[in-house]
């Protein structure tokens, strides 16, 4: 009972409308079976043309999981060909009835129902966040996203126009043809929906990479594609590096539209290689250093706590994460304190364990990285308040760390950390704090933690970033857009605005005997 009641305050912080009822969160499999290693094209599974394979690793051990299938360009061409011929006219693909895609969207939503405890004990394994919350949010936002999609199925649609003489004027809503779609490690399952969920709503098809970090969970969700009837040519998978596999999709002449999901610096390169061969189109959902502005009139206890979920949540891994913490002069000490005690309190470990609120960082780069960061931190004399160092010697943990006294020129202001490394910084009024909540090259999220409206929507206004959340934070649903502002990114993904990504608009003229109004 003590456990539970323990689980229910580590999800109390998590928006109600992301989290599964915790009572039907089963006990993980710890060691769930590994079925699905080999790349997946035209509804096979199949190894590389090279033969090659590379490990996947588990982080909080270190220690190899399996090795999985390596593609390169040689498989993204025999990809990219199997999409091509299910996308070509008149085949079945391009026959269905839009209602069709939905139901297909809604089989595969109730496959992974079914398969959602061995779902969420792989994206642990995998990834290494805590399997409570694989299972009771990652999870429950993914089913929903495909079901969202599947709705939109048959509701898009063009328009008749009104033009001037003896003309019948319509527009269609066609799909963009074949996309390629890449997908960050941070939430393996909820970005695979993200990008499949639209494109598959508007009629496309799709070569999707995962990351070479965790690609198990979506090579077990490739099999529920084939399981729920799509057709062979859809939906192929393609586990694989992003200088080889992901560059052969973005390069590819075939391929009409790529989307990306990672870091800044890789985003730059994406438009060159589209440039580089035939134009396609692009959307970007790249890095952030999210302001999050506590005001003195804000409920203390609350902001703190929500504060600390925005930061710390997914093991600081959030491109959205509140990295940059702009707390008000009159309550900043009391607010630091207070984060301090929060983040010495937050429990560390065995993802498997629903005890720990946090698990390991995803690989050995990105946790040496952050501790990286964390020493330029106290080199440039920002206070150490408390964490700093890696727990253990096994698997890649970090503790919570909070810096105070944290100036914007340093390093941990500016870059993102990606980590769980919580940077407060002070200042003293809305004009001020305006002007460096938006000195930044990125726009994605912010927040604003008061209890006076007027404040706070007149912050909205005034901060350059693509969501903004008034006292809350990550508050995610498949119907609201995200996406950025500056190098954060282009184009929106979810709800209504995502599909927009997917279809071209075409304009039909009908000359007719006579026009009547």
């Amino acid at each position: 009972m003590a456990l539970l009641r323990h689980v229910s305050k580590i999800l109390r912080s998590i928006p109600r409308s992301q989290v599964a009822c915790l009572s039907t969160v089963p006990a993980p499999n710890r060691k769930p079976d590994i079925k699905y290693n080999k790349l997946f094209i035209n509804n096979e599974f199949v190894d590389a043309a090279s033969g090659k394979t590379f490990p996947t690793v588990n982080p909080a051990t270190g220690e190899v999981i399996t090795r999985v299938s390596e593609a390169d360009k040689a498989d993204v061409d025999r990809a990219v060909n199997a999409a091509e011929a299910a996308f070509k006219f008149g085949s079945p693909w391009r026959r269905m009835d839009a209602s069709g895609r939905g139901r297909l969207l809604n089989r595969l939503a109730d496959l992974l129902e079914r398969d959602r405890q061995q779902l969420a004990s792989l994206e642990t394994l995998d990834n290494g966040k805590p399997y409570n919350i694989s299972f009771a949010v990652d999870l429950e936002l993914t089913i929903k996203c495909y079901r969202y999609y599947a709705g939109w199925a048959d509701k898009v649609q063009g328009k008749t126009i009104p033009v001037e003489g003896d003309f019948f004027v319509y527009t269609r809503h066609e799909p963009v043809g074949v996309c390629g779609q890449i997908i960050p490690w941070n939430f393996p399952l909820l970005m695979q929906a993200w990008k499949l969920g639209p494109a598959i709503a508007c009629g496309n098809v799709v070569v999707m990479k995962p990351a070479e970090q965790t690609p198990l969970s979506a090579l077990h969700v490739a099999n529920l594609i084939r399981e729920a009837g799509f057709p062979p040519g859809v939906i192929n998978v393609l586990p694989g590096y992003g200088p080889t596999a992901g560059a052969a999709i973005a390069k590819h002449e075939k391929v009409d539209k790529v989307a990306f999901t990672g870091s800044t610096e890789v985003g730059k390169l994406i438009p060159q290689y589209a440039a580089q061969s035939n134009l396609k189109r692009v959307t970007l959902e790249l890095g952030g250093k999210s302001p999050n502005i506590v005001l003195a009139d804000a409920d203390l206890d609350y902001a703190v706590e929500m504060s600390h979920f925005g930061l710390f949540f997914n093991q600081g891994q959030c491109c959205c994460a509140g990295s940059r913490l702009f707390v008000e002069e009159k309550i900043y000490n009391k607010f630091v304190e207070k984060s301090v005690e929060r983040a010495k309190k937050r429990t560390v470990g065995d993802p498997f364990d629903a005890r720990n609120e946090q698990g390991p960082q995803v690989d050995e780069d990105q946790m040496n990285k952050i501790l990286a960061l964390i020493d330029s931190g106290k080199r440039d004399g920002a206070k150490l308040a408390t964490g700093g160092r890696r727990v253990g010697s096994r698997g890649y943990f970090i503790e919570p760390t909070v810096f105070a006294d944290v100036k914007d020129d340093m390093r941990i202001a500016n870059e993102e950390i990606f980590g769980p490394v919580m940077q407060i910084i002070k200042f003293k009024d809305m004009d001020e704090i305006i002007e460096r909540a938006n000195k930044t090259v990125y726009g994605l999220a912010a927040s604003i933690f008061t209890r006076d409206l007027d404040k706070a929507m007149h912050l909205t206004q005034a901060i350059r970033a693509g969501t903004v959340w008034i006292n809350a934070y990550d508050n995610f649903d498949a119907s609201a857009p995200f996406g950025g502002f500056k190098q954060s990114g282009n184009g929106r993904e979810l709800g209504e605005y995502g599909l927009q990504n997917y279809t071209e608009v075409k304009c039909v003229h009908i000359k007719v005997p006579q026009k009547n109004s």
